[in-house]
């Protein structure tokens, strides 16, 4: 699906012009995006733009991080959209010049209706031309990804409080699985954010000169969510550290526990295997009490020895 939006130079908003229709003089500049287009859509790029094949190519494969070329009458970005459910970045492709703005993107996004909306509606801005346009849909972009870092940072806070009380090994899975989810998360905000660098820094983009301020608003926005990035996959690794030494505290406890019930019945084990050999001449076997005597005995001998436990602190847990 093609869609044409195009402000005039008495700063009035057109949406209903074709590709013919929106190229004249009364056109201040215009924003045409492709969304999910068809094949026969996609040959448009160089049959009517006259793009470089190579950007259309890099448009096509949907496989490329963040980048910026230069061309001699437009300039071609490659931005990182979020899929929020899958946390996947998806491809934004924009040609930008001093006339007209191109978005390419082979599936649909809310980030590029959010923006296409507040163009729109955005008559004190038209002015600003087609950098206004870029500005929007990068900050539109780069705003989506504060949820999903937030949902991650939720989700580590309810690991840490673990009020369902949900066994360890299954905490420190959804632990790995959350970091897995900001590995992905960090490696698009910093590519973004590099991006948004070289386009502050760059001496190319002179239509974005007078804009710098906005783009660089956006990349502090990106800073910031490298932080917050960069703070959950530390706080990972501390309760992951927390879960593993509890886990190793309880099971020491419970060694100690078994090695005290074991060396409390050690001797008594030796009084019972004495009396329990198959000997006819053994004195106590004919005693009348002997019984009685050797419980008691094994009584006493349990319970000093548990004192004894007691009182150097074994018996802590």
């Amino acid at each position: 699906m093609i869609r044409i939006l195009a402000v005039t130079k008495d700063l009035e908003l057109n949406c209903d012009l074709t590709l013919e229709e929106v190229e004249n003089e009364d056109t201040l500049w215009y924003w045409i995006d492709f969304n999910g287009p068809t094949e026969t859509e996609t040959k448009i790029l160089e049959s009517h733009f006259k793009f470089h094949p190579l950007a259309i190519e890099d448009c096509i494969s949907n496989t490329n991080s963040p980048k910026f070329d230069h061309y001699i009458d437009y300039n071609f970005f490659i931005l990182n959209s979020l899929d929020m459910e899958r946390l996947h970045s998806e491809e934004v492709s924009l040609f930008v010049s001093d006339k007209y703005v191109v978005s390419y993107h082979e599936s649909s996004t809310g980030v590029i209706d959010a923006a296409w909306d507040k163009v729109k509606i955005g008559e004190k801005n038209w002015t600003k031309g087609t950098a206004y346009v870029a500005h929007q849909i990068m900050d539109k972009i780069v705003d989506n990804f504060f949820p999903a870092a937030y949902r991650l940072e939720d989700k580590l806070d309810n690991i840490e409080m673990n009020e369902e009380e949900d066994s360890v090994y299954n905490l420190i899975d959804r632990l790995f699985k959350i970091r897995k989810d900001l590995l992905r998360l960090r490696k698009i905000i910093n590519s973004m954010r590099d991006l948004l660098y070289r386009i502050i820094n760059s001496e190319k983009l002179e239509d974005f000169n007078e804009h710098k301020m906005y783009f660089s608003d956006i990349h502090d926005h990106l800073l910031k969510l490298s932080t917050m990035v960069d703070s959950s996959r530390e706080m990972t690794s501390d309760i992951r550290d927390n879960y593993l030494s509890r886990n190793s505290a309880k099971l020491n406890r419970n060694t100690m526990v078994l090695t005290v019930v074991t060396t409390i019945f050690n001797p008594l084990t030796f009084i019972v295997g004495v009396y329990g050999m198959n000997f006819v001449f053994i004195p106590e076997l004919n005693f009348r009490y002997g019984y009685f005597i050797v419980m008691a005995v094994m009584a006493i001998i349990a319970l000093l020895m548990y004192r004894g436990f007691k009182r150097n602190g074994w018996m802590d847990f």
